[in-house]
């Protein structure tokens, strides 16, 4: 007999794999320049074969019309600058979620570092939130297109608290045998 959805437990590692999931959705963005590569970028390229009376009627009607991105170019330097910034905060998202998860903690020392990595994640998703805010503000494309990014975004923050929230067991756990042994070796000497 199947569980109701709404009573389904989140698998252990869903934060891991909503993670990956986003790096390649947005590896895949990325490809194709924030979603504008499928636009012309560069006026020369439109106007080439035209006549210069028509070259001139041509940027008359996108003035008019406010298409002027049209005639902007985006350098490539601000493309890739664009581009590396989101994939150095994807890398570092999954490697602060690889190195916390890698941690088991026996001691309170090894609690606190997991919990730094799970926050130093979260801290990225954040991190990740400004930059596609600040690449929607910059390079005019159809906002619509980043609600979906940004919805994964979100979901990775909520679920990478709920990771770092469920770790508070294992800090009673530790507490509690820390205390223990400290009872133990009293009651000895």
């Amino acid at each position: 007999m199947s569980v109701l959805k709404n009573k389904r437990n989140l698998s252990d590692l869903e934060f891991y794999r909503n993670a990956i999931v986003l790096r390649r959705d947005l590896t895949i963005l990325l490809l194709r320049n924030f979603g504008i590569k499928d636009k012309v970028r560069n006026a020369t390229a439109l106007t080439k074969n035209m006549s210069e009376e028509d070259k001139i009627v041509f940027n008359e009607l996108v003035k008019k019309y406010g298409q002027l991105y049209i005639l902007d170019e985006y350098p490539d330097w601000l493309i890739d600058k664009m581009r590396n910034n989101i994939l150095n905060i994807l890398h570092s998202i999954i490697m602060n979620i690889t190195q916390a998860n890698t941690i088991y903690p026996v001691f309170e020392s090894e609690f606190f570092e997991r919990r730094n990595f799970q926050n130093r994640a979260i801290g990225n998703c954040e991190q990740l939130l400004q930059e596609m805010q600040y690449i929607i503000s910059v390079i005019p494309t159809d906002i619509n297109k980043y609600l979906q990014y940004t919805r994964m975004i979100e979901k990775e923050i909520a679920l990478l608290k709920g990771w770092r929230k469920s770790d508070n067991r294992i800090l009673k756990r530790i507490q509690e045998e820390s205390k223990t042994k400290q009872t133990g070796n009293n009651k000895e000497s």
